[in-house]
């Protein structure tokens, strides 16, 4: 889905969002308040710039408007791969958007995530897993690695990875797969505004994805192991 047909679903005309270049930033009428939008389109590389960008986006709405809940949209192919930007620190320009998403959360703005398009690696990991909680399409493609690129790095034959991915999540793209893990809340179908207004009405109730992942069968023992170590 482009960007254009998702806000018109979620707000009909109700809003003022704008693209420049990747960024996608705005704000919009929802359910008699005004929600903070931002994220990427186009399968956007995230670079320096456009991490700043974005992080500027989440530092004004905390500055000018405390408590507006904020609607993080992702569509990235993850961090963009040349030398400029790493000599620039890409990692710490993407560490910063995760803390100022982090910091909005703490500061009591609801700040909801939705995979609209494709999601991969760090773009991902510093947006929509900041969130309280990140949603999906459910014809939204999310990844860390590809089968391929995973046995090249960990030196396993591709054909073992392909077989364990079949059973366990941790090892298999796609958004089901996320779900089961409990890093996505819950898929997207229908009406995409009631889906809306249902993530922005429930509970803040802090990080649950492990326990999500337990509960759902694609992360048996993270849950776990936290509750030893905060036990000790």
């Amino acid at each position: 889905m482009n960007w254009q047909t998702l806000v018109t679903a979620l707000f009909a005309q109700s809003h003022r969002i704008e693209r420049s270049g990747d960024l996608l930033a705005g704000e919009a009428e929802f359910e008699g308040d005004r929600v903070a939008v931002v994220g990427t389109t186009d399968h956007a590389p995230i670079g320096v710039a456009l991490a700043l960008a974005q992080a500027r986006v989440v530092l004004d709405t905390m500055a000018q408007h405390p408590g507006r809940a904020i609607l993080l949209l992702i569509d990235t192919q993850g961090q963009q791969l040349r030398r400029q930007d790493e000599m620039l620190g890409i990692n710490r320009a993407m560490a910063h958007l995760g803390c100022c998403i982090d910091l909005a959360r703490r500061r009591g703005h609801r700040v909801v995530g939705l995979v609209y398009d494709q999601a991969l690696s760090g773009g991902f990991i510093t947006s929509g897993l900041m969130a309280d909680a990140c949603h999906a399409l459910s014809e939204a493609e999310i990844r860390v690695m590809r089968i391929p690129a995973m046995a090249r790095i960990t030196k396993l034959p591709e054909e073992m990875l392909t077989e364990l991915s079949r059973s366990n999540p941790v090892f298999a793209p796609g958004v089901a797969n996320y779900v089961a893990m409990g890093g996505v809340r819950s898929l997207w179908e229908g009406d995409l505004r009631a889906c809306l207004a249902a993530a922005l009405a429930a509970p803040a109730t802090g990080d649950q994805r492990a326990r999500e992942g337990a509960e759902r069968g694609g992360r048996r023992h993270a849950q776990a192991v936290i509750d030893q170590v905060l036990a000790a």
